[in-house]
């Protein structure tokens, strides 16, 4: 996926959110956003917005001297979704279809999304989710890939919402590598944020090298690009995973909410929407 020109004042917007977290100097920050603006005049389009968004956290990092900007609301937001797991694990028991509700479920959480300028209520997101219909669906696809396929490969995307994803990946009932950012980058789920939500309970772990707020595969260790592309089926959360890997020559399922126009016309859904699709790519 490439980048618009939708996506420009978004660099701007994160670079003053990301800087707002990480000092109180404005004349900092101000720097911060020349130096934003600056790289945005260069950008090439055809860089994924993921790509672009990595430089811009480099740039706060090497302005403030700060890594993880993000980490004391990150704690918060796992604490918020374990506060509430009993009550979502109830929730699916009760189910009819389990698996699809743990997938919603699951979906719910990337409500939690810092690089988005939007608010979100916790709560109230995961019931509107629980209730709404899909933009795409997938779903009979999905059942059958799992069926055929012996081990999983899941791609993190938010802390918080990888809370959420221990409720699907107990539903999947095979076994599941979860993979997690090489670094923080906005509040994107790290080795650190995967152990604190449990997620080392119910799935092997593993680094993908990743330095992006994505999955760019070109960036990626070789080990996790082999994983990857031998996996028997793979479960990519959120948009920016989606930004990196719309376009890979291998089957992926996606699962988000759409919250930006860019992502939703992409995806020729509403902004909104909530997405369970199956990418047909070439596997190998």
């Amino acid at each position: 996926m490439k980048t618009y020109l939708e996506c420009i004042p978004c660099f701007m917007n994160q670079a003053l959110r990301a800087g707002r977290m990480a000092t109180n100097d404005d004349s900092v920050i101000k720097r911060i956003l020349d130096e934003t603006g600056d790289m945005v005049k260069h950008i090439p389009m055809d860089k994924t917005p993921a790509e672009t968004g990595r430089i811009v956290y480099n740039i706060v990092k090497k302005r403030t001297g700060v890594s993880d900007p993000y980490r004391a609301i990150k704690k918060k937001h796992i604490e918020d979704a374990k506060a509430i797991l009993p009550e979502l694990e109830k929730i699916v028991e009760l189910s009819d279809d389990k698996l699809l509700t743990a997938i919603r479920i699951a979906i719910a959480g990337n409500v939690i999304d810092l690089g988005i300028d939007r608010p979100f209520d916790l709560v109230k997101d995961v019931k509107r989710v629980l209730d709404q219909d899909f933009g795409i669906f997938d779903y009979r696809q999905f059942r059958k890939h799992l069926e055929q396929t012996d081990e999983i490969l899941y791609l993190g995307d938010n802390s918080g919402e990888s809370v959420f994803d221990t409720v699907l990946i107990k539903a999947l009932g095979k076994p599941v590598i979860y993979a997690v950012r090489h670094q923080p980058i906005i509040n994107d789920v790290t080795m650190e944020d995967a152990i604190a939500s449990g997620l080392d309970q119910v799935a092997e772990l593993t680094d993908s090298g990743s330095k992006a707020p994505g999955t760019i595969l070109e960036e990626c260790t070789p080990e996790f690009r082999e994983l990857f592309y031998n996996a028997g089926m793979i479960i990519s959360k959120g948009q920016g995973n989606y930004e990196g890997l719309s376009n890979c020559k291998r089957d992926v399922f996606f699962l988000l909410k759409a919250k930006c126009v860019v992502i939703s016309r992409h995806l020729n859904v509403e902004t909104g929407n909530i997405v369970l699709k199956h990418h047909q790519g070439i596997k190998g």
